[in-house]
C-alpha cells in the first residue's frame, strides 16, 4: 500500500468513524516502522497496521569453519526503495487479543 493509499484510508476512517489511538512504532527487527490506528467500526473495535522497511538487496551469510563458530547473516538495504505490508485486525473479547481478519472475511 502506496503513501497516497495509506492517507486516502487514514482520512475515510477518521470521517466516518474516528481515530480512537494512533501511534508509530519502531521494529523490533531491522529499520522501518510500523503505523497503527485503532477505531471503532462496524465489525467492533478495529486496528489497521502498516509496515514499512526498506527494500532488501541482498543477503549474505557470514560463516566460519571453526567448530563452535557462529554463523550470521547480514542484509544489505536500498536507500531508495520501501516495501509496505498492510495488515487488519479485529478485537475478540473471549481471547482478550486481536484476530487477523483475513481478505476471504470481507467477500
Amino acid at each position: 500500500m502506496n503513501d497516497n493509499k495509506w492517507q486516502n484510508l487514514i482520512e475515510t476512517i477518521e470521517e466516518r468513524f474516528g481515530i480512537s489511538q494512533r501511534k508509530t512504532e519502531a521494529l523490533e527487527k531491522g529499520p522501518g516502522e510500523k503505523e497503527i490506528i485503532i477505531f471503532s467500526g462496524p465489525l467492533g473495535k478495529i486496528k489497521v497496521e502498516r509496515t514499512s522497511r526498506p527494500l532488501v538487496l541482498e543477503k549474505r551469510g557470514i560463516v566460519s569453519k571453526r567448530i563452535g563458530a557462529k554463523a550470521d547473516v547480514e542484509y544489505i538495504y536500498s536507500d531508495t526503495e520501501k516495501v509496505q505490508k498492510f495488515r487488519a485486525y479485529k478485537w475478540n473479547g473471549d481471547t482478550n487479543d486481536w484476530e487477523e481478519i483475513s481478505a476471504e472475511d470481507f467477500t
